[in-house]
């Protein structure tokens, strides 16, 4: 699994971190039951602070990607899928796309460039 952060990005460090589970996850990389590392350690790896790895995972445990045993530490609970609001922002850009005359390859395009 490739855990990576951008130090120099406007996104928090807790949100990348959540983002590199979910494109694990989603990738198989990380499969159901599967232990992630111990938060100081990953800390260490990724040069954050303990407590942002900490809270990445209690997010991830809250949206219940992630679940807590004592002794054992974090591991999957369960795939992810597409996180609802990325879900409808898609469904709507679609539907404009549409009114105005925009097929599937220029939306694509368009999302190519600007990402």
């Amino acid at each position: 699994m490739r855990w990576v952060v951008d130090h120099t990005s406007p996104e928090a460090l807790p949100l990348q971190i959540v983002a590199c589970v979910r494109r694990g996850v989603a990738s198989g990389e990380l499969a159901v039951g599967e232990q992630l590392p111990p938060a100081a350690e990953l800390a260490g790896a990724l040069s954050v602070d303990r407590n942002t790895v900490l809270a990445a995972y209690r997010r991830l445990r809250d949206e219940g990607v992630l679940e807590f045993r004592r002794g054992r530490g974090a591991r999957v609970a369960s795939a992810v899928t597409e996180p609802a609001p990325v879900t409808e922002a898609a469904q709507t850009l679609v539907a404009v796309a549409r009114r105005h005359g925009l097929g599937r390859h220029d939306l694509l395009r368009l999302i190519e460039r600007l990402t």
